[in-house]
């Protein structure tokens, strides 16, 4: 098996380049993503239902059931539909079940949309029906990987379940987060969900939908190497973290690139998030790239920065909630004797010394990280970082090298690293992963010759902010 990316090239016509980065020289975008504002000026999303039913196909309808076809494109006025990157094919099956004896299905990937307000909702998918079998990987709104190679046979159905956290700015009346000027497309904080169906053939039969909100939620809080990259071929590990949880917990990630504990919470995150938290809750914190540079937002390993970890952690135990620190992961800078050196200070340092004076557990990603590049070598954790030759991009005519942000394979690991220190730690919210998971060790990390993974539909050679 081979390490790949598939760049798609979107066809529909609901689907248009982003102006804005377009008009950057510097970075061109060469594939093309959703733009929902130019399908339909109509806006009817004020106080839609929050349950729904889908029935995909052709075929009878289930009782109770909204049907979409391969025609059934979606509009906002409507407030659901496909938006497709190829051909959407309709088929049929030998199953009596009107919701189990047709399907929708392409061999490129395609989004579900359906306008939804701000909540956390269980959404349950019946996947596969085509008679030639299907595999189908889910991710949802900002690449969130939920499920990985759903695999059916001929003509057979499988059901699974996902948590998705829908969110908007909005804190209340007077207040909202300040998005920066590049968040403002990313399908994370659109009035939608969205649901992207990949793999070698995704094949959907039903979507159903329920609030739930009662369930426990896990904060993440963090900059560019956690948050959902929007694009490819960025990625980081909170938005591969969903695909190792059961279904009984919800990941809301509101890290973005460049940020800094004093940013986090003077651009009103902190304040948005925490209105959102209930008792139980959870808040895992990862913060020190951008603080040990100079500047307005600089703190100091062991004052300031100890200082406003505390306060993050205070500010969670005042909600009821159930803080988490995690040191940041090593950049890649090897020694001639392939150790890695240490760029980050004494930062990790302090937050160790800081979990614990405060009691709060801890995931020390800073000391596995480094397990994890020492065992790839110099030249082989170049994988798992974004390093690309020119041309491995339409309009990209110069390498990308970038020794800070990680590729999916690099950001799936570190997400396994992340699972990992929860077990080590015995937390209460391992009771939350998923069954069978193997053990794993960063000093022996899968191989990345090995790793799959179907690229999203949107690209940018634009570098997320942070280094």
């Amino acid at each position: 098996m081979k390490y790949f990316i598939i760049p798609f090239l979107f066809l529909s016509l609901f689907f248009q380049l982003n102006a804005r980065k377009i008009n950057d020289s510097t970075a061109p975008l060469h594939l093309i993503k959703p733009d929902y504002s130019k399908i339909d000026e109509k806006d009817d999303n004020e106080n839609p239902s929050s349950a729904r039913n889908f029935d995909f196909g052709s075929g009878p309808v289930k009782e109770g059931f909204e049907q979409i076809t391969e025609k059934s494109i979606y509009t906002n006025s409507k407030g659901f539909g496909l938006i497709p990157s190829g051909e959407i094919v309709s088929g049929k099956n030998s199953a009596k079940d009107p919701l189990t004896g047709d399907y929708i299905g392409s061999n490129k990937p395609f989004y579900f949309v359906v306008n939804l307000p701000e909540g956390h909702y269980k959404i349950t998918l019946t996947l596969g029906g085509a008679k030639e079998g299907s595999s189908t990987t889910i991710k949802a709104e900002s690449r969130r990987l939920m499920l990985e190679n759903i695999t059916t046979k001929k003509g057979k159905t499988v059901q699974k379940t996902i948590i998705v956290d829908v969110r908007r700015p909005k804190i209340n009346g007077n207040e909202q987060i300040r998005l920066k000027d590049r968040e403002l497309p990313y399908l994370n904080w659109d009035n939608k969900l969205t649901l992207e169906f990949t793999g070698p053939h995704p094949c959907v039969s039903a979507i159903e939908i329920t609030n739930a909100n009662e369930l426990p939620t896990i904060f993440l809080a963090g900059n560019s190497t956690v948050t959902d990259q929007e694009n490819e071929p960025w990625a980081s590990w909170g938005q591969m973290f969903p695909r190792f949880l059961k279904p009984e917990v919800v990941v809301a990630n509101y890290a973005e690139s460049g940020e800094t504990l004093l940013a986090f919470k003077h651009e009103n995150r902190l304040k948005k998030l925490l209105s959102q938290m209930k008792q139980g809750d959870y808040l895992f914190i990862e913060f020190t790239h951008n603080d040990q540079k100079p500047g307005g937002n600089h703190l100091d390993a062991f004052t300031t920065y100890k200082d406003e970890l505390k306060s993050f952690i205070s500010e969670a135990h005042k909600k009821g909630g159930k803080p988490v620190l995690v040191t940041s992961m090593h950049r890649r800078k090897f020694d001639d004797k392939g150790q890695i050196i240490n760029t980050l200070e004494d930062y990790p340092e302090a937050m160790r010394q800081t979990a614990k004076e405060e009691n709060v557990p801890l995931i020390d990603l800073n000391a596995m990280s480094k397990q994890f590049y020492e065992a790839l070598g110099p030249e082989n954790s170049k994988k798992a970082f974004v390093h690309y030759p020119a041309n491995t991009y339409p309009g990209q005519d110069k390498p990308l090298a970038d020794d800070t942000h990680f590729n999916p394979y690099g950001a799936y690991e570190l997400a396994k690293c992340i699972v990992q220190e929860i077990r080590n730690n015995k937390m209460e919210l391992s009771n939350y992963l998923i069954d069978q998971l193997p053990v794993f060790d960063p000093a022996k990390p899968d191989k990345w010759s090995d790793f799959h993974w179907y690229e999203s539909p949107s690209a940018s050679l634009i570098k997320p902010d942070g280094n």
